[in-house]
């Protein structure tokens, strides 16, 4: 497929500026942040999204899981869901309580659900949803208030009106994972194909 114009990549890299880091993270999160983003360097290198998440316990590291949804054909297998289905399996509902989910990206309204579902009270997140947005709106030809995607919603909003008790931190380092997803849309196999049927 053809590749999308190099300019449009430019423009993208120079126009979306990373927000401040959450001043509540501390050096903990940091260092735990910064695996996140190499994980979902990982997850790219696999043929998959830019996205990454893993479970923390006590300091440690316990869990850790890579966006899959190109090299599985399931959609549903997002860094959180994907995380969650297998921690699950393996640690009780105390252990996952006491945990913080680190996210190198916002997480999705499905993946919210399932980190309320396992019980999951404490959520770091890197790059702000709607800043990867940009980064993926610069790429495409300008369009008509009407035919833009909706602007996602806010990781903080989901959990303030479906389960209050979920401490939510973030954005984090996000001018690393910015760079990540300002790498790694313009080739992103579905975007060019839209490129392409929109030529």
């Amino acid at each position: 497929m053809p590749s999308l114009p190099k300019d449009r990549a430019t423009v993208a890299v120079a126009a979306v500026e990373a927000l401040p880091d959450d001043p509540a993270c501390d050096a903990g999160d940091r260092r735990f942040m910064a695996r996140a983003y190499e994980l979902a360097r990982s997850s790219v290198a696999h043929g998959n999204h830019p996205f990454s998440a893993l479970l923390v316990k006590d300091g440690k590291i316990i869990f850790e899981y890579e966006n899959t949804i190109y090299t599985t054909h399931d959609l549903t297998q997002h860094a959180e869901t994907g995380l969650i289905g297998k921690a699950t399996q393996k640690f009780d509902p105390a252990t996952l309580a006491a945990c913080t989910l680190y996210a190198s990206t916002e997480p999705c309204i499905m993946c919210c659900g399932a980190i309320r579902w396992a019980g999951i009270r404490r959520v770091v997140y890197g790059t702000t949803s709607s800043q990867m947005s940009r980064v993926i709106a610069l790429l495409l030809p300008p369009a008509p208030p009407s035919a833009r995607p909706p602007v996602p919603l806010e990781i903080r909003e989901v959990f303030a009106r479906t389960e209050p008790a979920v401490k939510v931190l973030g954005p984090l380092m996000e001018a690393e994972g910015l760079a990540i997803h300002e790498s790694y849309w313009p080739h992103d196999p579905v975007l060019q194909a839209n490129m392409a049927k929109q030529k």
